[in-house]
């Protein structure tokens, strides 16, 4: 498998591979009449006044050639209009090209040399001391350079990207192994820094929802056992007491209850947003189920909301069981349309709960130290679930007169009805 870091390191490379290239063979097959060429055509005119006229003998031309290789101490060389060498000093140099047509630079088995055309058509080729040899050499070799320091400093960076993208995949795998508790370190601010934020949000949320689900389970198991063991124990008491049949029927419609307030959380965790929503008036639907308590009260103003009535009612149910069972009477609902929002409050005269609890009571099956009332911890539970579903949010409040209960928020669109 090829690695990640290795395709990022290679196309950088590769691409500073092709400019280098390409700066090669640009100054290589650059157009020939240049502002250098001129310069070349300038120095064959006055080398031409240096040297023996075209119809002299070969010994003049040598001459004049030994004259320059003393003068000037280069390798050079002296060719006719048709690359004949004519006379030579020095070491050897390579003749000019026939394509070529004016002065330059050219290249053979010697190295790169000067070469400049004379006047006469005759060439003069000359190869330049070290300090003056070809700039095409000079510039490929700088753009090398910078290429390799390019190329190491690249490097760190890129793999130092693909370790942070290694350990993310890691995570991955730990979390898909089983590992809930797997998290990754969060580096940078940048795309795989937001990555692995992500990655940490989920398994984060994966692992509250898996441990939810074992503790509903466990309490399940233990919750289910009471009333089934009275169930058992009673069939067994009903052959000498036929009175005990009321106390069944009793437990069964405890279990029942239980099992459906079991169900109805696992539906609300498993179902995004509110399915056949109406318009509810939860005014009336907080009169109607107060009806049913002894020392209940409802106030407020008519508020319109739109949501499930059938769940609405479940969490107004569950407020009133809340306050009946753990609170003191007299129960008081407040309904108020507060900057567009439902706010319903229920509030009793008990002793209210203490801070350390006041979230703590909205977690499945929690009981607070001390707690006789009977129930399986569910009700306040399932008040916040219904409230999220709406958009809203259920926490711990007081009423303006200092009475302590639950208040639940649900957001527009909420209005008083026409």
């Amino acid at each position: 498998m090829r690695r990640l870091y290795h395709q990022f390191y290679l196309t950088i490379i590769a691409s500073l591979v092709v400019v280098v290239m390409a700066a090669g063979a640009l100054w290589r097959f650059s157009p020939s009449e240049t502002p250098a060429d001129r310069a070349f055509e300038m120095a064959g005119e006055l080398l031409a006044a240096h040297l023996a006229p075209v119809d002299a003998g070969s010994e003049a031309q040598r001459q004049a050639i030994d004259r320059l290789h003393a003068r000037f101490g280069i390798d050079i060389g002296l060719f006719a209009a048709d690359r004949r060498p004519l006379a030579a000093a020095g070491g050897a140099v390579p003749a000019p090209p026939m394509r070529r047509e004016s002065g330059g630079w050219i290249y053979g088995r010697g190295g790169p040399a000067w070469a400049i055309r004379l006047p006469d058509e005759r060439w003069i080729v000359a190869k330049p001391p070290p300090r003056h040899r070809s700039p095409v050499a000079g510039i490929i070799g700088f753009l090398g350079v910078i290429a390799l320091v390019v190329a190491i400093c690249a490097y760190p960076l890129v793999r130092r990207l693909t370790r942070r993208l290694e350990r993310l995949q890691s995570g991955v795998e730990s979390l898909g192994a089983g590992e809930l508790s797997a998290r990754v370190k969060v580096e940078g601010k940048d795309e795989v820094a937001r990555l692995a934020e992500s990655f940490n949000s989920s398994a984060a949320r994966i692992e509250e929802l898996v441990s939810a689900h074992k503790m509903l389970l466990a309490n399940t198991s233990h919750e289910l056992r009471t009333p089934l063991a009275r169930i058992r124990l009673g069939i067994e008491l009903m052959r000498d007491d036929p009175g005990r049949r009321t106390e069944i029927q009793k437990d069964i419609a405890e279990l029942d209850g239980l099992i459906e307030q079991i169900l109805l959380s696992s539906r609300l965790d498993a179902v995004k947003g509110v399915e056949a929503t109406e318009e509810v008036d939860l005014l009336a639907l907080a009169a109607e189920e107060a009806a049913r308590y002894e020392h209940c009260s409802v106030a407020g103003f008519p508020v319109v909301v739109v949501g499930n009535r059938a769940l609405l009612q479940r969490m107004v149910r569950n407020l009133l069981d809340n306050a009946e069972r753990h609170g003191a009477p007299p129960i008081e609902v407040d309904v108020r349309l507060q900057e567009g929002k439902a706010v319903l409050r229920v509030v009793d005269h008990g002793a209210g709960v203490e801070v350390r609890d006041r979230e703590r009571i909205f977690t499945p099956f929690y009981r607070m130290a001390g707690s006789k009332a009977s129930g399986a911890g569910l009700g306040l539970a399932l008040v916040r679930q219904i409230a999220r579903q709406h958009g809203g949010e259920a926490a711990w409040a007081e009423s303006p007169q200092g009475l302590q209960g639950i208040s639940v928020t649900i957001p527009g669109p909420a209005r008083r009805p026409a």
